[in-house]
């Protein structure tokens, strides 16, 4: 039997904590949200070192347990809370499938688009460097074709035929180009995925501005 929860996400609108508050929203499990300050960084106050160190987010507590980064967390509430249909177990076909997307999300595509967004929207203009950001755009597009051929696009979900946390991760990905007017040009099967994705009410929950 899965322990009871005692769950407090601490969330900031925008950031990866969505792909946390809509796994949880998908596994119907309840929480309560703490929004962290996010406007200037690091996020949130002294008070909130003491629960990241670093003061990012996400950050969940469950009781007296701590986990940080999105897809650790994510795993651990699908390992602590499960068996969820959100999750993949190693005898289904897809299973590697699945694992090799949910990291792709963050540990695939992380750094040319946290670069393309640094050179073009959040560093001062003084700052950027076109050349870098061309680049990052280029790694970019070449990630996205990537996706678009070999795993997002040929498929109403990516492993297991329902949504499960391997899609959480590659939209939230797919949202934050979209928000710095970098998903314009992604393959259309793409988009039409992100469309399907984000018309799920978890979804509309996890991405609101509270």
């Amino acid at each position: 039997m899965a322990p009871t929860p005692d769950l407090t996400l601490y969330h900031a609108p925008q950031t990866r904590s969505i792909r946390v508050r809509w796994l949880l929203e998908e596994m119907g499990l309840p929480y309560t949200l703490h929004t962290v300050q996010f406007a200037a960084r690091p996020a949130g106050d002294e008070s909130y070192a003491l629960i990241h160190p670093l003061r990012k987010v996400p950050a969940l507590k469950d009781g007296d347990e701590i986990v940080l980064d999105s897809i650790a967390i994510m795993q651990y509430l699908l390992g602590r809370y499960g068996p969820s249909p959100l999750d993949v177990t190693p005898d289904e076909a897809d299973y590697g499938r699945f694992l090799h997307w949910l990291h792709f999300g963050e540990s695939g595509m992380t750094m040319p688009v946290s670069l393309l967004l640094a050179h073009t929207q959040l560093l001062p203009e003084d700052k950027r460097d076109a050349n870098l950001a061309q680049w990052a755009k280029y790694e970019t597009d070449k990630l996205l074709r990537f996706a678009s051929e070999h795993g997002v696009g040929d498929r109403e979900f990516i492993a297991g035929e329902r949504i499960t946390a391997a899609d959480i991760s590659i939209t939230y990905m797919f949202y934050l180009l979209k928000l710095i007017r970098q998903f314009g040009d992604a393959p259309e099967n793409l988009k039409t995925y992100f469309s399907r994705m984000t018309s799920r009410p978890g979804w509309a929950i996890a991405s609101s501005a509270d």
